[in-house]
This record gives C-alpha cells, sequence and structure tokens, in this order.
C-alpha cells in the first residue's frame, strides 16, 4: 500500500481530550449559517485519522472556496509517523476567526506530502432575518 488510510476527517466544534486518552469531538457540523457576508467563524476543528500504513509524510489541511480556489484557511504542517498497520495518528487543527467572503460551496482539502488526498464540502448559506 503507497498511501495510509484516513479513518476520519470530521468537522466540529470543539475537541478535548479525556484523562483516559479519549477524544471528545463536539458539535460535529457539514454547513454554516451566517445572516451577513463577509461572514466570520470564529472557531472550528478538524480532526484527521490515518492508519494501516507504515512510515512517514506530511499533513496539511486547507478550507478552499470552490468559485475562486481562494485559501480561506490553512493549518500548518505536520509530520506524521505510523509505525506498522496497527498503529494510528490523529490530527487536529484549530482554525480561528476563519473569513467566509460569500455563502456558496467551500471544500475542506486534505493534502498528503502536498498532494491532494481527500477533499469534502462544507457549505456556507445566507439566513435571511425573520421580521415578526
Amino acid at each position: 500500500m503507497d498511501k495510509p488510510e484516513l479513518q476520519f476527517s470530521v468537522i466540529c466544534d470543539d475537541i478535548r481530550r479525556e484523562d483516559n486518552g479519549k477524544f471528545m469531538l463536539i458539535g460535529l457540523f457539514e454547513a454554516i449559517g451566517s445572516a451577513v457576508f463577509p461572514a466570520v467563524h470564529s472557531k472550528l476543528f478538524i480532526a484527521n485519522r490515518w492508519c494501516k500504513w507504515d512510515g512517514e509524510f506530511k499533513e496539511r489541511t486547507r478550507i478552499i472556496f470552490s468559485e475562486t480556489k481562494e485559501i480561506i484557511a490553512e493549518s500548518a504542517e505536520v509530520a506524521v509517523s505510523l509505525k506498522d498497520f496497527s498503529t494510528h495518528h490523529t490530527v487536529i487543527s484549530q482554525f480561528n476567526n476563519i473569513r467566509f467572503p460569500e455563502a456558496g460551496k467551500y471544500f475542506v482539502e486534505i493534502l498528503f506530502n502536498d498532494d491532494l488526498f481527500r477533499y469534502y464540502p462544507i457549505n456556507l448559506s445566507k439566513i435571511e432575518n425573520e421580521t415578526s
């Protein structure tokens, strides 16, 4: 196998680690709504779990606007080492104050040694203000 498996990649509001080592993923989501654009999302996390491989690589996660291919947010590059097929490694990226220029489709991109490994959508929608 020339690449590891990405067991999961999820977007959530917060991640905490329990005393027993388990991660708590809080507020999983796939879309964001805002009454105004550009919209600033104060904080989100993306957790990626890698497994089933023997070797080292570099991972980076970014969010791009599908219309313009503009990079909206990007994590630092992280070195990942998997010792054998039974080990796993979880990379957690925190993004603060992400500015989304307009409503539309964005993509989370997971990069493996600077090559696109996986991507999935995150939709930003305009929420209409309701008046009574």
